[in-house]
């Protein structure tokens, strides 16, 4: 059974993340989600553990995805998790660029193959910046990301009500 890694350092997870580790389910036998944290990086708005619970309620009970935290570069991540392959979503072509270059020397390194999975074009606007960036300011993110994400976003940013 092939295993695929969804790299990423999900801050937070959103529908767009998520519809890539369903595309990978479709063609990969498992799914290991694989939430990056590179110490030497200034941290994002939730830490770590935080993300990996998030994570998990986002990829709720899917069968045959599971979801890790991992530290350094993604092509260890993924030889650390078992994957065959690294699957990375392409909402643009300026990320195709980006993501091309980190799979030929990802492929140099450890001999571990990206796929590549085009975004749905209507998720194609998200990206977690702009939900960081959007919430902060109170505007509704729940069409973007999974309730619990929501809530969690409300609540770092002082909003949730008991």
């Amino acid at each position: 059974m092939s295993i695929a890694f969804v790299p990423g350092s999900f801050d937070p997870m959103h529908l767009g993340h998520l519809d890539v580790v369903d595309q990978a389910l479709e063609v990969f036998g498992a799914v290991v989600v694989g939430v990056l944290h590179n110490p030497s990086k200034p941290s994002g708005l939730f830490t770590p553990e935080e993300r990996v619970a998030l994570a998990q309620q986002t990829v709720g009970n899917r069968s045959n995805v599971t979801v890790g935290a991992f530290s350094g570069l993604a092509v260890q991540a993924a030889a650390e998790a078992g994957a065959d392959i690294i699957v990375k979503g392409l909402r643009t072509m300026s990320d195709f660029d980006i993501e091309q270059q980190m799979a030929q020397n990802n492929v140099a390194l450890t001999g571990i193959r990206t796929v590549f999975v085009p975004c749905r074009p209507d998720l194609a606007y998200i990206s977690s910046r702009f939900i960081r960036e959007i919430s902060s300011q109170g505007i509704s993110i729940d069409h973007m990301v999974d309730p619990a994400v929501s809530v969690a976003l409300q609540v770092k940013h002082g909003e949730a009500t008991s």
